[in-house]
């Protein structure tokens, strides 16, 4: 019979009675087709109840390990095996059940599932973290407003209603009331609490734009470098991508192809940081009317200007060309909080022209019913009493004087040996280390990793093309980095530039 290990103080004893079978099976003391003793000769062997040991063979059972048929003693399946053993190497634990398909071909994949399948995935969070990440798009626990966020969630518990049931898919109507006057309050944004759809992070709202207005093959202008994940979403869609050169004055607008549709930062580029000026602009949305284009406008940090004002969006402009309530409808408004409250909410929001308004309702429907009401509530709460503009009033002077020690920190230890962009706004820079060629960026980051400090590469923003010569590309010869700095502490900021100063030295000798 099985001996039961020694309480640890949180196992249960129906569960260590399931663990010590597993064991047994596994060691083929008890092999396919015998049977077990019954639940009444167990428990009177361990000195346990009969319930504790019918619970244990029920969870036996629901695994997979046992058959539990009324009136019988539990048997080991016939079809269960031990996976690619030997009979004189068995291993413990080491099961699977054998089915009709093993060995059969995968399933076949869409054309969808198939560029999916081609996607590189970035590694799971805290993977081989280095002592000091500079990972852009995180912010600094010890920045989240732990005491409103916590009143908010228990007002929003105590409002509880009369039945639980799925909720409107374009988002609660309180939180798109409070988000409807927050963005007039902070970014001169006109709009309806109709045009509102409330998503999970920027991310799914820019997946259901490219779905509802690009079929595949369809071309779409990017900027060039670009966030590597819009790009991914537009090449799972099977879209042909036209990438267009980022200079100081945003993205390049001049002889724009017809496309269905563009995607651009214009508040702050990705990563470069640069503003879309107002003739570029107006050519954009021009560019737009003439070929029945879409533009996505993704505001991804646009509270965060230290030097000035935030910019007025894409979307007034549009309404102010057209001169209508409205607009022409040529701007989706895509917004978030991942870079002012945390990313880990997934609370983020589309302002679409009217003739869209059902098909995103409808689209957001399939996609997952409605965004977490909880969260929503929460964020409609704090909105409302004016703690969510504190908290980023708070946070946008935290991060600018983050942002004055990395610029003091680069500026001591490189010298004119690094050239910075996109300091003016948003939570990051671009370095460029003009002391190496392009072609040690590779090296340059494998050394700053093996000295402790996370830093990455600028080049797989870019198009491939834009390396290889394309006659419009203002691509540096040098290296770039995107440096995050809203998740460190000033010190760890110039301990991080430190440490990647000496490993930079010691790779420049080395290649001497």
């Amino acid at each position: 019979m099985p001996t039961l290990p020694q309480p640890d103080g949180v196992r249960t004893i129906a569960s260590r009675i399931v663990n010590a079978i597993r064991a047994q099976i596994a060691d083929g003391v008890y092999p396919p087709g015998s049977r077990l003793p019954s639940s009444r000769a167990l428990a009177a062997d361990l000195g346990v109840s009969r319930t504790t040991v019918t619970a244990a063979y029920e969870q036996l059972a629901a695994e997979g390990y046992l058959e539990v048929r009324q009136g019988a003693r539990p048997q080991v399946p016939k079809g269960l095996r031990l996976a690619g053993l030997r009979p004189d190497g068995l291993k413990r634990g080491d099961l699977k059940t054998v089915s009709p398909d093993t060995g059969a071909p995968p399933p076949r994949l869409s054309q969808f599932g198939r560029r999916l399948a081609g996607l590189p995935m970035p590694d799971p969070p805290g993977t081989g973290a280095p002592i000091i990440d500079f990972r852009y798009g995180e912010l600094a626990a010890s920045d989240f407003p732990v005491l409103p966020w916590k009143r908010a969630v228990d007002a929003a518990i105590l409002c509880r209603p009369t039945r639980l049931r799925y909720g409107d898919p374009s988002g609660s109507p309180e939180l798109r009331s409070a988000l409807q006057a927050y963005l007039w309050r902070a970014r001169g944004l006109r709009c309806d609490p109709d045009q509102i759809v409330v998503v999970n992070g920027s991310q799914q709202g820019l997946d259901l734009c490219v779905r509802l207005l690009l079929d595949p093959g369809e071309p779409a202008v990017v900027e060039d470098p670009c966030y590597a994940a819009a790009r991914d979403i537009l090449a799972a869609t099977g879209a042909r991508l036209i990438p267009r050169t980022v200079d100081r004055e945003g993205m390049r607008t001049e002889r724009l192809p017809p496309a269905r549709l563009a995607y651009v930062t214009p508040s702050h580029q990705f990563p470069l940081g640069s503003v879309m000026s107002v003739s570029r602009r107006r050519d954009l949305l021009a560019w737009a009317q003439s070929c029945g284009a879409t533009v996505i406008e993704d505001d991804y940090d646009g509270e965060y200007r230290f030097d000035v004002a935030p910019i007025p969006t894409l979307q007034t402009l549009d309404r102010a060309l057209d001169g209508t309530l409205d607009g022409a409808g040529r701007v989706i408004y895509l917004g978030t909080v991942s870079k002012t409250l945390s990313p880990a909410l997934r609370l983020g929001y589309l302002v679409v022209p009217r003739p869209l308004i059902q098909p995103f309702r409808a689209a957001k429907r399939l996609a997952d019913r409605h965004t977490p009401a909880l969260e929503q509530s929460a964020l409609a709460n704090l909105l409302a009493s004016g703690a969510y503009e504190r908290h980023v009033r708070r946070v946008r002077r935290r991060n600018g004087e983050r942002r004055a020690a990395l610029l003091a920190a680069l500026r001591t230890r490189f010298g004119d040996g690094v050239r910075v962009d996109g300091a003016e706004a948003g939570l990051h820079v671009v370095a460029w280390l003009t002391r190496f060629p392009l072609k040690r960026e590779a090296m340059i980051v494998a050394a700053a990793r093996a000295a402790g400090v996370g830093v990455y590469p600028i080049t797989p923003l870019y198009d491939p093309s834009s390396l290889s010569g394309r006659p419009d590309s203002d691509r540096p010869d040098h290296p770039g980095l995107v440096i995050g700095y809203a998740g460190l502490e000033e010190h760890e900021i110039a301990q991080g530039i430190e440490r990647l100063g000496a490993a930079l030295d010691s790779l420049a000798k080395s290649l001497a």
